[in-house]
């Protein structure tokens, strides 16, 4: 979810941001754990007034000035707001309790509308077992929120964020629940390939585990396996008419970054189903054009469709840069291994660069065909009639 800013919004200096900036780089030039501890503490006492204060732009002006200085302090400012926004200690029956906040994002595409809103008390009690038989330590304590969020939905911001946990931090501990009102949350865009998001919070006494994989009998990997399976079962009835697949849960950052890495390729595969369903198609009969876009440096990959060889692009997918990444990573590479898995062979791959332009009146983005154009998305008839045409 964080990602690494391009360019600073505006110059902006107080004592507070001083004093963050300071404490990063003392964390960032640390040699030893004992003097790792003295700077996290400090950075923790920082950090925690201002998202008290919902002081929002202290905390990202911070940030970008230090990822203009291209320094490892970035990351441990980063990795100290988050943590403060995803985990609390709480004292209740005269034991101190470790919570976190979880997010169980669920990558979905569907010729109709995918779905949010209200869970309700059966399925949250049955992904309360599910949790707790594949995440969740034993011991734990859940809270979950009563919603299938959207991206959009979701709170935006570090100070949102740790208001969401002040509010779920004491629901875990007491094992209850949040019901959210549909009325306070935005309306949800329509896209062909989407995300949604279980929220929840998990409780510990302190020093104990949190997560079935920090157990001695407990595996990361057989967790997830068996939450694909038996987590996806449990709420394929709410994603009736869609694909779904279920994705780890983990705390809410990680779960957010994850998501982010694992649609990518979603939606390129969603798009291959979707045009080869609605249109009657084979793969071989779909080919494909990449492109570089830039702004002032590389923003995204977009790749766009074409059928019968033809020039007209009737689908796109933006495969935007992630942190860490630039025009030396190999996403290239990793974008044709996904399309020649779908079975499309006919890629052109262009070697020059491209504007990350939009359409005037729409403002949706332009993808590439083979002849080097950046051009509207246009799907036929039969698909326009039955999908958004754009993916999220």
């Amino acid at each position: 979810m964080l990602k690494r800013p391009r360019t600073p919004r505006r110059n902006r200096r107080t004592a507070d941001l001083d004093e963050l900036i300071r404490l990063a780089n003392g964390l960032a030039d640390s040699c030893t754990r004992p003097e790792d501890e003295f700077w996290i503490a400090a950075l923790d006492e920082a950090v925690l007034p201002l998202l008290e204060g919902g002081d929002e732009e202290s905390l990202n002006v911070a940030l970008e000035t230090l990822a203009q200085a291209e320094s490892d302090a970035w990351s441990e400012l980063a990795n100290a707001i988050e943590a403060a926004c995803e985990t609390r200690i709480v004292q209740h029956d005269g034991q101190d309790w470790q919570v976190v906040l979880l997010a169980a994002p669920l990558l979905s595409w569907s010729r109709y509308a995918i779905p949010t809103g209200a869970l309700g008390r059966e399925l949250l009690q049955t992904l309360r077992v599910q949790l707790g038989a594949h995440i969740l330590a034993r011991g734990t304590r859940l809270a979950l929120v009563d919603y299938l969020f959207s991206p959009d939905q979701l709170p935006q911001g570090f100070c949102p964020t740790y208001a969401l946990l002040q509010e779920m931090a004491p629901l875990a501990v007491r094992a209850q629940d949040l019901a959210l009102a549909d009325a306070a949350l935005p309306e949800t865009a329509a896209f062909l390939s989407d995300s949604r998001y279980i929220v929840a919070a998990v409780a510990a006494p302190l020093g104990q585990a949190l997560f079935r994989w920090q157990e001695d009998d407990g595996e990361r990997k057989e967790a997830e396996v068996q939450w694909r399976k038996q987590g996806a079962a449990a709420l394929t009835p709410v994603f009736a008419g869609c694909a779904m697949e279920a994705l780890l849960p983990q705390a809410y950052f990680a779960a957010w970054r994850e998501t982010d890495r694992a649609s990518r390729a979603y939606s390129i595969r969603a798009t291959v189903s979707f045009l080869q369903l609605t249109l009657n198609l084979e793969a071989r009969q779909i080919s494909a054009a990449v492109a570089a876009c830039y702004k002032q440096r590389l923003e995204e990959y977009r790749i766009g469709f074409m059928l019968n060889r033809g020039s007209q692009v009737v689908h796109g997918v933006v495969w935007p840069l992630l942190d860490g990444e630039n025009e030396h990573s190999d996403c290239i590479g990793e974008i044709e291994a996904i399309l020649r898995e779908c079975g499309i062979s006919t890629i052109t791959v262009h070697d020059h660069s491209f504007p990350c332009d939009h359409c005037d009146d729409c403002g949706s983005p332009l993808f590439p065909n083979s002849d080097g154009e950046l051009l509207h998305t246009e799907p036929p008839e039969e698909a326009q009639e039955q999908a958004p045409q754009h993916l999220h």
